[in-house]
């Protein structure tokens, strides 16, 4: 009877290591993985600075001008072009929004803002039968005597300022 004992003893022992190393081996399985710590958004921060510089130089009013100038056109079909391609231009970076400070966004919302109301308020001026060519010379007129330099040249040096940050 010793051996059987024995052999009872040892089988019972090896189903309790057994059932011990399934249930462990279950949970192990069935524990979340920890996070991979290996992504990072700071490419994508950088790309987002990046394309808003774009932003800003593509919506400042001398190099809008010269994209779209169409001296022969009516002053009000200039005006309508240069406002719609500010639009376009920000629909197609408002989600950059996402991967850049407050600030910085702010930044560009006024840049924005401030050029539709500039463009507004010196087409307002013009008489009905003004062309694309005098809005263009007073909107260029008008961006040269700004004391303090233009807002998108405050903006870039903000978002290149930021963009630094990161790379640090």
């Amino acid at each position: 009877m010793d051996m059987t004992m024995l052999s009872l003893v040892i089988a019972a022992l090896a189903l309790l290591i057994a059932t011990g190393t399934f249930f462990f081996w279950n949970n192990e399985r069935k524990k979340p993985k920890p996070e991979d710590t290996s992504f990072s958004t700071r490419p994508l921060q950088l790309q987002a600075y990046e394309r808003l510089v774009l932003f800003a130089e593509r919506i400042a009013l001398p190099n809008l001008i010269s994209r779209l100038n169409v001296p022969g056109a009516p002053a009000k079909e200039m005006q309508l072009l240069l406002l719609e391609s500010i639009k376009q231009e920000y629909e197609h970076n408002a989600t950059q929004q996402i991967f850049v400070s407050p600030v910085a966004w702010s930044a560009v919302k006024n840049l924005k803002d401030q050029n539709m109301l500039i463009i507004n308020q010196v087409a307002a001026t013009l008489p009905p039968e003004a062309t694309a060519a005098e809005l263009n010379r007073r909107l260029l007129e008008f961006s040269m005597m700004q004391k303090k330099g233009e807002l998108h040249t405050v903006v870039l040096e903000a978002l290149n300022y930021e963009a630094k940050k990161l790379m640090k």
